[in-house]
């Protein structure tokens, strides 16, 4: 939709709206324009200008904006949509930051109100204490939103018990197209034709729907057009059908007449909803399993699918080979896959929820018996209680995982919201199976048989010509197989701008115009979401991959020829947005983006901002950048995108590799410079360690050293000890045993935490162990966080070369502090040259957090609970980022757990805010505050002065120190304090 609307009358409308507003070309709003470009489907378009209102004075304004200019306005919540219901030309309208308030909970009545920014997984949270929850669950639940899920329908993997979000939306209001408040619900007959009589388009509105659905030959059109009725997922165009469905057109029929049933499911394209009223399921059962049938085929699945349908289970959702092979070898899906046994093509996971653990195993029986009888599948492993958690988030994971694709030939959003009754699913399956190798296609085939909808992902390369035509081919030929089955082109991912174009061949012409005239009665001037649903543009065209265009070739300091390089690992983010989670849910990742709710600071908006300069860039030095600067600047490195992110996108290490060809251009700023280089300031500064601490911790003096650096005045400064620990370590007169270890001694140890590195050396000797700490150079880590790759490159072959030689088996190296010793088994990897990667590896290999070592050991029974006290204690524990995407927790607590009454508990933080030199820098102090007060800071606050926070890294402590007043200890103190001497 074009406009002549100018930045002068975006800078005068700035002036009286009150929430945030880009629109002109500075590097701020032009990535933030880049960013909101594209969604998790396969488009991309550059909007005119991203909005994000505070309130509804504000969307009025909007609304009135578009009205004078004649925009469109593009509602956005989490921006998951497949496809393409978010991406165009006009004014995207995000509604996730500001219009996230439950307004109220009706217990008795069981219904809550909510505004449209309200994640569905927080809203449960919230729910739960009350006994209810909001049923309809995506696999994308911990970040979907209240107003997304209303504008796709979305049903989610229970849907075949708790319905689709449309049965649940008792009541919205809505802001119309000529800027009126009204609000859509149930009404009467005589409700209704009171609301015809109103002078305003309200009124309207009734007054023409009526008349076009009590036309008997529009209602024949529908009851023939539209999906038979044993098919729940029903999405495609409006839902006229169930408006014809209600008393006011059926004598017979005791449905109320309800807009909200036409709301849900319009992709924002007929009103801006401001507010919903949901209706509430009571808790399910608390037992709960999941039967995993494996099956050699898809048809196999298929068909234990209409077995399991027999026993009403609370769902049944398939998962193929493809998404398995992808869980293979993941830092975080791999210890997911404890259930599966042997290599099936497929798993059907079929859940039951009792109220008795009898009654689930009675369901259970029957089911493997049938299946058994029927000679379906070759195992049937059964999950319960906490451990289908897990088992399920493989599941869910589906559309991130099969990211991690090699090469250009991709899987992409397109015939995977495609529905047919569960009844036709074989047949549909079938010969869908035969079109798809008809083009010599591979696809993955997950999710939603229990509902008759799989997510077929086909694989083609929509980088070329002939893969943007096959494209089109593909959704155009399953169109019909839809048609055949009387099935429904989009189950609940929505029309959008992919289906969009084939709605009228599947509902036929006769609806297809009704469809059009109810989006001109709605909103003549198509000021919402133009061209979603009804006037879409060619599905192939405004794709996110110029076809034809090839990808240029970019030198990197680091070796990403694992990921391709990093165009292709920036390329891997889906847009599924795993990164939008909140606290609420858990997780590290994105730590900036939990504290600030801005796009720019996920994941995805640093690997989308990447992928459009690495591609498009008229720079000899693509990163030379300011966008991608502003875009980069909040991330922490906190390494969660690793681990946590289905397609491993590791921005982490991008940024790294992004700021070092930043610096190539524009040098290395003052305080990166004095960061990168702490070791030297502090070996430096340890010749004279008293004065060093008199400087740092006398106010004038330490305030003047801030305002030097560029540190946020609030910060303290860390102190070094007396002596270094390499000096102590000379003097220590050290025990000879078989058992011998060496010890890493990072840069932090060595001059700040002093007195840890000796507590650690004390304990593994006490412990029996001979201690050596080896000669090599710090470990990078304060070059890497800040970028500067090329000095990070050089000390990491030095101390491969050094380290290499020394290592074993029977000779580890540990290491105190996580973000040092787990470089040499994450960064050297992909530091040193070709001809030292085999020596890197034997490094990596035999490196160990000192908490795995110790936990290693008392798997080996080396080490026993007597030595230690049986005195009481309680500990909190809080984990480094990096310890928890390379390594994991569950070492620390095994290790703390030794002296047998000391329980230890996992506190449900993410990053602690500090993360090396960020929360130093002044003008990311407060966003560092802000994440240590999402669960850290509060959680820590309430610990009685008797229970004993522990924290591996040292910024973590430092973090909870300035934050909290409370000193967190490294475990390595409290077992040393507990030991027996």
């Amino acid at each position: 939709m074009s406009s002549k609307i100018t930045i002068s009358d975006f800078k005068f409308f700035h002036e009286s709206f009150s929430g945030e507003i880009y629109y002109d070309n500075s590097a701020l709003h032009n990535a933030q324009k880049i960013l909101y470009s594209t969604d998790a489907s396969v488009y991309q378009e550059k909007p005119l200008a991203v909005a994000l209102p505070k309130n509804t004075a504000d969307i009025k304004a909007l609304i009135k904006l578009a009205r004078e200019f004649n925009l469109t306005l593009i509602p956005r919540s989490a921006g998951t949509s497949l496809a393409g219901q978010v991406v165009g030309k006009g004014i995207v309208v995000d509604i996730s930051k500001y219009f996230t308030n439950v307004l109220e909970i009706n217990q008795e009545e069981r219904w809550v109100r909510v505004q449209p920014g309200v994640i569905r997984d927080d809203l449960n949270v919230i729910l739960k204490p009350f006994g209810l929850l909001f049923g309809p669950e995506t696999s994308t639940s911990n970040r979907a939103m209240i107003g997304g899920m209303i504008g796709n329908n979305s049903c989610g993997l229970h849907s075949i018990v708790w319905g689709t979000t449309r049965d649940h939306l008792i009541s919205a209001k809505v802001l119309l197209s000529d800027g009126s408040e009204v609000e859509f619900g149930a009404l009467t007959k005589a409700e209704y034709f009171k609301k015809v009589n109103a002078k305003t388009l309200e009124g309207k509105l009734y007054g023409d729907i009526f008349r076009t659905l009590n036309n008997p030959f529009n209602q024949e059109a529908i009851e023939k057009g539209y999906p038979k009725k044993t098919l729940k997922r029903r999405n495609t165009g409006y839902a006229l059908d169930m408006l014809v469905d209600s008393e006011m057109f059926l004598p017979d029929s005791e449905k109320p007449f309800n807009f909200c049933k036409l709301l849900a499911g319009s992709e924002g394209t007929l009103a801006f909803v401001t507010e919903a009223k949901l209706n509430l399921l009571p808790l399910p059962p608390q037992e709960t399993a999941l039967v995993c049938i494996h099956c050699n085929t898809i048809q196999d699945s298929l068909q234990a699918n209409l077995v399991a349908l027999k026993h009403q289970p609370m769902a049944s959702e398939l998962v193929d080979k493809y998404i398995l092979d992808f869980t293979k070898g993941h830092p975080v899906y791999e210890k997911n896959r404890f259930f599966i046994e042997g290599d099936p093509a497929a798993i059907l996971m079929v859940e039951f929820m009792e109220e008795s653990d009898e009654v689930l195993n009675q369901k259970i029986s029957a089911l493997i018996a049938d299946l058994k009888k029927a000679n379906i599948g070759y195992a049937f492993p059964v999950v319960k209680g906490a451990e289908t958690t897990p088992a399920w988030d493989v599941r869910k994971a589906g559309l991130g995982l099969i990211r991690n694709l090699k090469g250009d030939i991709q899987p992409v959003n397109l015939i995977e919201d495609c529905a047919v009754a569960p009844e036709d699913l074989p047949a549909y399956i079938g010969d869908l199976q035969a079109l798809l190798k008809k083009h010599q296609i591979n696809a993955s085939y997950y999710a939603h048989a229990g509902a008759g909808e799989l997510h077929v992902e086909p694989m083609i390369n929509l980088k070329t010509q002939e893969g943007k035509t096959l494209f089109r081919t593909v959704l155009k030929e399953t169109a019909e197989l839809v048609k055949k089955y009387n099935g429904s082109l989009s189950g609940e991912h929505g029309d959008g701008r992919l289906r969009g174009e084939f709605i009228e061949s599947v509902l036929g012409k006769e609806v297809f115009t009704l469809l059009k005239e109810v989006k001109t009665l709605f909103d003549p001037k198509s000021i919402f979401n133009a061209n979603k649903i009804v006037n879409t543009p060619p599905m192939n065209e405004f794709l996110r991959y110029e076809a034809g265009k090839e990808n240029p070739t970019i030198d990197t300091y680091f070796d990403f020829s694992n990921q391709e390089g990093i165009l292709r690992l920036a390329e891997k983010c889906s847009g599924s947005g795993d990164c939008r989670k909140t606290e609420v849910t858990g997780g590290t990742m994105c730590p900036s983006y939990m504290a600030t709710k801005n796009e720019k600071d996920t994941t995805r908006a640093r690997a989308n901002i990447l992928r459009q300069f690495l591609t498009n860039s008229e720079q000899e030095n693509r990163f030379d950048h300011q966008e991608i600067k502003e875009v980069m600047d909040l991330c922490l490195s906190c390494k969660g995108c690793k681990s946590e992110c289905p397609s491993k996108v590791d921005v982490g290490k991008m940024k790294a590799e992004f700021l070092q060809h930043y610096y190539d251009v524009h040098g290395v700023p003052f305080r990166t410079k004095m960061i990168g280089n702490f070791t030297k300031s502090q070996a430096l500064a340890s010749n004279f360690p008293a004065l060093y601490n008199f400087i740092v911790k006398t106010p004038l003096t330490a305030s003047i050293t801030k305002k030097v650096l560029g540190f946020a005045q609030e910060r303290s400064i860390p102190t070094l000890g007396k002596t270094t620990l390499r000096a102590w370590d000379k003097k220590r007169v050290s025990t000879k045993t078989d058992k011998k270890v060496y010890l890493f001694c990072d840069e932090f140890t060595n001059y700040n935490d002093v007195e840890i590195g000796k507590t650690a050396i004390s304990l593994l000797t006490a412990l029996g162990y001979e201690v050596i700490l080896p000669e090599h150079l710090e470990s990078g880590r304060t070059y890497l966080s800040k970028g500067l790759v090329k000095e990070a490159k050089q000390i990491a072959i030095e101390n491969v070369k050094s380290l290499s030689k020394i290592v074993s088996d029977n000779m580890p190296i540990l290491g105190i502090e996580p973000s040092a010793i787990l470089t040499l088994r994450d960064e050297y990897l992909e530091l040193v040259p070709a001809a030292l990667l085999a020596d890197a590896e034997k490094v990596a290999k035999n490196a160990f957090l000192i908490d795995e070592f110790i936990a290693q050991e008392i798997d080996k029974k080396v080490l026993s609970k007597s030595l230690f006290t049986q005195e009481k204690k309680r500990i909190k524990l809080h984990g480094h980022c990096h310890q928890k995407a390379l390594s994991s927790l569950v070492a620390t607590k095994k290790m703390l757990s030794l002296p047998v009454n000391y329980e230890v508990q996992l506190i449900p933080s993410g990053c602690c805010g500090m993360a090396g030199s960020f929360g130093y820098e002044e003008e990311h102090y407060e966003v560092s505050m802000k994440v240590g007060e999402l669960v850290l800071f509060p959680t820590i606050r309430k610990q009685s002065a008797e229970v004993i926070i522990a924290a591996p890294g040292t910024s973590c402590r430092h973090q909870i120190k300035d934050g909290t007043g409370r000193i967190a200890q490294h475990p390595v103190e409290i077992l040393w304090e507990a030991l027996v001497k």
